[in-house]
């Protein structure tokens, strides 16, 4: 018999019955001083800014954002910490850049170090809930378990999701548990280990996704990584925005939703909304690291389908803004808005996959609305998404953790805005992460200026490339300027040499 448990299991225990049962026992006890206010982190993933109205895009992707810019902080010059999940998370969570976290590899995960260093830890007297749709953020997810009382499995906001006693019933083995019921029961390329079942369970799943398939005419929305059935963001958003009503407050809520990511299958409110609209994407020249040839007509689908996808997003945006409003919850709660990396549609690169750092893969909205705010203010400056971390400390009344390398964002930083720090990203997916950095693809934006420094990639017959572009005057990237301004792609290749020498260091 248990003679004693503390509040962290008590927690952890509340979380795992119904919302009914769990909230009404600890909103009461648990509830926030006036001076300490919840925050909602919104992610939605490969969410480029360069695809975004409201940042000046020519289509009309986000009206809903425009109108909800008058009451937010809107960062119009906010770069990812690298161009693809595993390494674009763990820089907002951890306020680390890939070199140092090490989340370097696609599915990775952070260094043993950085296991008990993230927002998570930092926010340690909170009520502390996250959930993604996308499976390699959830293995950082899972690398944060000991520091959130409330992780929900990535598979609970699937549709025909009826997995969860195998959850309950085996929390401590779920995935060896997960993989015997996958076999077991569901159908993989026709076939199961047991026939029967595995027709009931198809018939039970097909009955519950067919209702929803003529809601959106390319099919329903799914990961392009094998996560395990599709899902509807108004059925996620809905939930989370009962979740955050019903759980013990003070709390920080890290939400990660994967559209706009492929495959672009918006829903039939905005099917073919940009259709003949006369936009024509501009041609660019064929990068290094292409891997496809895009014809005109396949360039001009692609990015209205991306487009398309992104109306979807924010309207289901607008949706959860109006949700808290209405429950009062957003006069006392931070709710931010931004992405883990963005997404490319030109140069023969389809997506995020690729090596290269142009705008549209680093490039993220962030957008913060501050408790009970009805004024909106633009801020210009480059800034980073290892600058979350810091800053959510700050504004909170916590500590900011030493290990954490971003910066308090203006305005929230006693000495404003400066223009001319450095911003960094890297990618490195194909080194070893206990290693130096022999191959990278590295960034640094000083002021207008970018460079980007391309290294140790021999199949593209790679040994170091620079670029250098003024990103204010030529934000498509399409003047390369390294062979023009040998002095300042010098200057900063150098600082940029410097500081990948340092982040190096421990591992030389």
């Amino acid at each position: 018999m248990i003679s004693s448990i503390n509040r962290r299991d008590f927690l952890k225990l509340a979380g795992l019955l119904p919302l009914s049962l769990a909230a009404p026992r600890w909103t009461g006890r648990l509830s926030a001083p006036a001076s300490r206010k919840n925050v909602v982190v919104i992610v939605f993933d490969a969410f480029s800014a360069l695809n975004i109205s409201l940042y000046g895009y020519a289509r009309d992707t986000t009206p809903n954002l425009k109108r909800l810019a008058k009451r937010a902080v809107v960062y119009h010059n906010h770069y990812a910490g690298s161009n693809f999940t595993t390494s674009g998370t763990a820089s907002l969570l951890t306020g680390t850049l890939p070199w140092t976290h090490r989340a370097l590899q696609p599915d990775g995960r952070v260094s043993r170090s950085f296991e008990t260093r993230s927002l998570f830890d930092t926010f340690g007297d909170y009520y502390r809930a996250a959930y993604t749709h996308n499976s390699w953020a959830y293995t950082l997810l899972q690398q944060f378990h000991p520091a959130i009382e409330q992780l929900v499995p990535v598979r609970k906001l699937f549709l025909a999701y009826y997995d969860g006693f195998v959850e309950s019933l085996f929390g401590k083995d779920d995935d060896v548990a997960s993989v015997s019921w996958a076999r077991d029961i569901k159908l993989q390329d026709g076939y199961s280990y047991s026939l029967f079942l595995s027709q009931i369970y198809k018939a039970l799943a097909d009955r519950q996704t067919a209702s929803r398939m003529l809601e959106f005419p390319r099919g329903l929305p799914r990961p392009s990584l094998s996560t395990g059935g599709d899902f509807i963001l108004e059925q996620a958003i809905d939930w989370v925005g009962s979740l955050v009503t019903a759980i013990p407050r003070p709390f920080l809520g890290y939400f990660h939703f994967l559209p706009p990511h492929d495959p672009y299958n918006t829903s039939r409110q905005f099917f073919n909304a940009f259709r003949r609209d006369g936009y024509e994407p501009g041609v660019k020249p064929v990068d290094i690291f292409a891997t496809q040839v895009f014809e005109a007509d396949d360039l001009r689908r692609l990015r209205r389908e991306y487009d398309e996808y992104i109306l979807y997003v924010d309207s289901q945006f607008q949706r959860f803004y109006n949700a808290l409003e209405q429950s009062g919850l957003l006069d006392n709660t931070w709710l931010i808005l931004t992405s883990d990396h963005g997404e490319l549609i030109e140069r023969g690169i389809m997506g995020h996959g690729s090596n290269a750092l142009y705008q549209p893969l680093v490039r993220i909205p962030l957008m913060i609305f501050e408790p009970g705010g009805r004024v909106g203010m633009d801020i210009h400056a480059p800034t980073s998404a290892i600058d979350l971390l810091p800053t959510l400390a700050h504004i909170t009344g916590h500590s900011i953790p030493d290990w954490a390398e971003g910066a308090i964002l203006p305005p929230y930083a006693a000495s404003g805005s400066d223009p001319d720090r450095p911003i960094y990203a890297v990618k490195a997916a194909a080194n070893d992460p206990s290693t130096a950095l022999t191959h990278a693809s590295t960034m640094l934006v000083r002021g207008r200026h970018k460079l980007l420094y391309y290294f140790g990639y021999p199949s593209q017959g790679v040994d170091e490339l620079v670029k250098l572009y003024n990103v204010q005057a030529d934000p498509e990237e399409m003047f390369d300027l390294s062979g023009i301004r040998r002095d300042l792609a010098g200057e900063l290749l150098n600082e940029l040499k410097s500081k990948l020498a340092e982040a190096n260091g421990p591992y030389v």
